[in-house]
């Protein structure tokens, strides 16, 4: 029985690492050119995430701090 488990987790190990290049399903072509785009998205560009979705952080100390202006619109909850 302990070779059943040790031959199942070798298994389970052997196709975590499996890695191949990305191609589109059999039938299915890649999405459409962007307008303006002179060829079409690669698989690996589909992929990359673009700057927005990563910005860059913001370590900028608050150095000097001012009030807040009163908001006329911040109103108790009617009863």
């Amino acid at each position: 029985m302990r070779r059943y488990g040790i031959l199942a987790a070798a298994l389970a190990l052997a196709g975590c690492g499996a890695r191949e290049q990305l191609e589109a399903p059999p039938g299915q072509p890649l999405p459409p050119t962007p307008y303006g785009a002179e060829e079409p998205p690669t698989a690996e560009d589909l992929l990359a995430a673009p700057m927005q979705t990563r910005p860059a952080r913001s370590d900028d100390l608050i150095e000097s701090s001012s009030e807040r202006r009163s908001d006329e619109f911040d109103l108790p909850p009617p009863n």
